[in-house]
């Protein structure tokens, strides 16, 4: 898995999820969206993603795999998920990220140095946060199986026993959003409550939109913004959605594509460009035929 890619992604799944009652902590929603399938979206260009925990539903394909025992804690659930990664680098993540993106990824990735074994995130007081790192999966797989020889066993042992052995970098995280987890109620309410703030509901929406229709096209949203505008102020109010619904249908008639949306919606703002300047003309006496109807 992943042979082709130069990483690979493992996301932990399975934790008790203790300080939430027990529920199935990466299956609650934020956003429209769960948890687990906010982080498989970020690492989209993985070659392989290996989610371990118990098989749930998911948006990507992934492959599944359970740590021994169960419950034994993350080391164990690593060591399992590494079994199937095959690519230098892998991306190890907690399943609870709300705001982990696809820039915070190539981040991590880029921050991979020659001379080191990984490179980890630390929130804004310092603290390294070894489940939203990219490690060499060679440094991982030796320091584990040296720690289950010398310990007779991985399950119950902390995490920070493999990464004290392992030559890290850090990378600060100064919002602390890319660390952000949802490990109690309040986190996920706080979560909940930032994506609908102004300045990032939209984006926040699109993303959720794109996912779900399963459509992988980076959206202009700003010219379509402009274009819905013009076409509610200078045709009428109901135009702007179905103007944009249009744009869509003809931009996947042309073959989709960035291109394509762009070239639908220039032909269509210019047409809510004449059809204003025809209502301007109508309305002052010059030679259009008439206000246009409404």
């Amino acid at each position: 898995m992943g042979t082709e890619s130069a990483f690979d992604a493992v996301v932990l799944a399975g934790g008790a999820a203790r300080r939430l009652g027990g529920v199935d902590k990466a299956a609650l929603r934020v956003g429209g969206t769960t948890l687990l399938d906010r982080v498989l979206d970020a690492c989209a260009g993985a070659g392989g993603m290996v989610v371990v925990g118990p098989p749930r539903p998911t948006a990507r394909p992934v492959r599944w795999t359970r740590e021994s025992p169960p419950g034994g804690g993350p080391l164990p659930a690593l060591a399992a998920g590494l079994r199937h990664a095959s690519a230098g680098l892998v991306l190890v993540f907690a399943a609870d990220l709300p705001f982990l993106t696809p820039a915070t990824v190539c981040a991590l990735l880029g921050g991979v140095s020659d001379d080191a074994d990984g490179v980890v995130l630390t929130d804004p007081e310092g603290v390294e946060n070894p489940l939203v790192a990219a490690y060499r999966t060679a440094s991982l797989r030796r320091e584990l199986e040296l720690l289950e020889r010398e310990r007779g066993a991985l399950a119950g042992l902390p995490l920070r026993l493999l990464t004290a052995r392992l030559d890290l970098r850090r990378m600060p995280d100064p919002s602390g959003l890319a660390s952000f987890d949802c490990d109690t109620w309040d986190a996920l309410s706080t979560a909940r409550a930032r994506i609908r703030e102004h300045g990032h509901v939209l984006e926040e929406w699109i993303a959720a939109a794109k996912a779900e229709l399963g459509v992988d096209l980076d959206v202009d949203t700003t010219t379509l913004l402009d274009l819905a505008r013009d076409a509610a102020h200078g045709v009428a109010r109901p135009a702007a959605p179905l103007t944009t619904f249009l744009v869509g249908y003809a931009a996947g008639r042309a073959g989709g594509g960035p291109e394509a949306v762009a070239e639908a919606a220039r032909k269509a703002a210019e047409l809510a460009r004449r059809w204003a300047e025809e209502d301007t003309e109508g309305g002052s006496g010059g030679s259009g035929a008439g206000t246009s109807a409404r």
